[in-house]
């Protein structure tokens, strides 16, 4: 109890004469006193005599004292010192004379001999810490030491593993919980950005109100980039880089919904001006953020958007009709990731009445580069296996890492007797048009060629409703501003302000595909969308027939994102495609579609 302060100090100031106390301290008074004055004497007269003496007892009872940089960093360690000197026979619970002194002379004895250690030492070397170091970069091109360097990289390394299993671990929480189970967390994050969109925000000015200086500064910053546009369409550097610098001192990644449309935008033009737009996009896709932020960032888009998860609900319910009364179930998947959509409708399938059919996913998707191109593909597959085991559902998953339009229906080994799902959500719009293709088919057409002939059950189609595809850049540009715009206005009204989930979504997800529409032609232009009228011409070009909306489906979803969205998100019909939108902007748009048994396609 004495060894605590505040217990102390509270006695002493209650009974600060107490005779009691006074001669319970007097022995421990004269214990101090006494090993005080001998340790200031023996450090007066016979240091270095101590010091021999008290390294030799330690030696003949076996205490192995290392002069290394471990005892430097662990040198004031009263611990560490209790350890040393446990085997001393004289040593007890408080210091005895000895003991005093030897705490006192290790310690000098340690850095005198740094100090004869560092004379020896050639000048571009010193010790520090008990360590040899040399200068920043040494003969072998190493930073700051050998030693150092290596801990650097085993720290990243442990690091890394760690990193990858919270990713990992993330990823299934989020794909075994289901996008429909309102799992708590996402609730919790729902509620808070529903009472934050209740609250009064400030309106991001629109063209032609007259408010002052910050609406005029907003307004120009259109006017501005649809001007630099022009420049760099004409090649007129001058104008164009003297419209960028003006364009920088008012956009930023973390300001409102226009500056930073702005902020990604400018990057594009330069970039194109620059001429270096297709290295740009390689090495901005070649630089992504942390897989585990990204995957979080993801999480709280999809409590606060709608648009995936209207498009995940409307497909599964789609399959799941589909399949009523049928045993077996073959879902062939462009566009494939994580296997995120599955789980959900897999569970579904567990529970119905006469039990689950066999159900068979093929999931297609661009090779990844290095020795396992199907890699991401088959991790989705062993994911989906082992839940659909939990369930009882009887599963197989074939992967297949190839283009788009390589796949033909051979490949699927189609069996009559399944009822076949063709399943693209927003993944055809990296499909070359044909723009690029004149003299051939484009690889859109041979997809969909593939497609009627597998003759599915059913094809649901999800589509961004984009425009920003011409093949002038002026035209694709300003189409681009006015979807991108829409697109950061959603982001900026339900993300809390100021979020950096918000900037990584933002950053990673949409700036990518405005900067490549932007600073790229050609081939090396990824992003092709397209509006639904213009896929739905061209579905029916290659032979497919549109399906009606499932009108219970419809009414669920409507319900859906008025009680849980907010509420400027839209969903609307029209010539059956299932229109989402922000403020009245259709954004993206959902259809099913089966083979047209009356068409005159002829089998390409």
């Amino acid at each position: 109890m004495l060894m605590e302060e505040d217990i102390t100090d509270k006695f002493l100031y209650q009974y600060p004469d107490s005779p009691k106390l006074q001669q319970a301290e007097q022995p421990f008074a004269q214990i101090l006193s006494a090993a005080a004055t001998a340790s200031f004497g023996a450090q007066e007269s016979s240091a270095p005599s101590m010091l021999a003496s008290d390294l030799m007892h330690s030696q003949d009872n076996k205490t192995d004292i290392h002069v290394s940089g471990f005892l430097s960093c662990k040198v004031q360690d009263p611990a560490f010192l209790n350890g040393i000197y446990a085997t001393d026979p004289e040593s007890t619970l408080f210091p005895s004379e000895r003991s005093a002194s030897m705490d006192k002379l290790s310690s000098m004895a340690f850095f005198k001999g740094m100090e004869e250690a560092n004379m020896f030492l050639p000048r571009d070397k010193k010790m520090v810490d008990g360590r040899v170091r040399k200068n920043r970069f040494d003969m072998d091109g190493e930073t700051e030491g050998g030693m150092g360097r290596s801990s650097k990289q085993i720290a990243v390394l442990v690091q890394s593993d760690s990193e990858e299993e919270d990713t990992l671990k993330m990823l299934d929480r989020l794909i075994l919980n289901g996008y429909d189970n309102r799992p708590g967390e996402m609730r919790e994050v729902r509620a808070t950005l529903y009472k934050e969109n209740k609250a009064p925000k400030k309106s991001i000015p629109r063209r032609g109100r007259r408010s002052g200086a910050k609406q005029t500064v907003v307004t120009d910053l259109e006017t501005l980039l649809i001007r630099c546009a022009e420049a760099v369409a004409c090649n007129d550097r001058r104008s164009a880089s003297e419209l960028l610098e003006r364009i920088k001192r008012y956009c930023s990644p973390t300001g409102d919904a226009r500056q930073r449309v702005a902020h990604y935008f400018s990057q594009g033009l330069e970039a194109r001006l620059a001429g270096t737009g297709t290295q740009f996009y390689r090495l901005s896709t070649g630089t992504r953020t942390s897989t585990l932020e990204l995957v979080k960032a993801y999480h709280m888009h999809m409590a606060t958007c709608c648009f995936i998860t209207v498009a995940l609900l409307f497909s599964n319910d789609t399959i799941y009709n589909a399949v009523k009364g049928r045993r077996k179930l073959h879902i062939v998947h462009y566009g494939i990731n994580t296997g995120y959509q599955w789980p959900k409708l897999i569970r579904r399938l567990a529970e119905r009445e006469g039990g689950p059919p066999e159900v068979r996913i093929t999931g297609i998707n661009r090779p990844q580069p290095g020795i396992r191109p199907a890699g991401l593909i088959e991790e989705a597959g062993d994911r989906l296996s082992n839940y659909a085991n939990k369930f009882g559902v009887p599963f197989k998953f074939h992967a297949i890492a190839a283009e788009p339009e390589a796949v033909r229906a051979e490949d699927l080994h189609i069996d009559p007797d399944e009822v076949l799902v063709v399943n693209s959500l927003f993944d055809f719009r990296t499909l070359m048009d044909e723009s690029l293709t004149f003299d051939e088919v484009n690889p859109r057409d041979m997809v969909l060629n593939t497609i009627r002939k597998m003759k599915p059950s059913v094809f649901v189609h999800a589509v961004v409703n984009g425009s920003y595809s011409a093949a002038f850049f002026m035209t694709r540009f300003r189409q681009a501003l006015y979807y991108f715009t829409a697109l950061f206005d959603m982001m900026e009204t339900t993300f809390p302000e100021d979020n950096n989930k918000r900037v990584l979504v933002e950053r990673e997800i949409f700036a990518r595909s405005a900067m490549n529409m932007i600073a790229c032609e050609g081939a090396d232009r990824v992003d092709r969308p397209h509006n639904y009228k213009e896929w739905q011409a061209r579905n029916q070009r290659a032979g497919l027939r549109q399906m009606p909306l499932n009108h219970d489906i419809v009414l669920m979803l409507k319900e859906e994102v008025k009680n849980q969205y907010h509420k400027n998100f839209m969903i609307n019909e029209d010539h059956q495609w299932l229109l989402q939108g922000w403020k009245g902007q259709v954004l993206y748009a959902l259809s099913t579609w089966t083979v047209d048994d009356t068409s005159g396609s002829e089998e390409t």
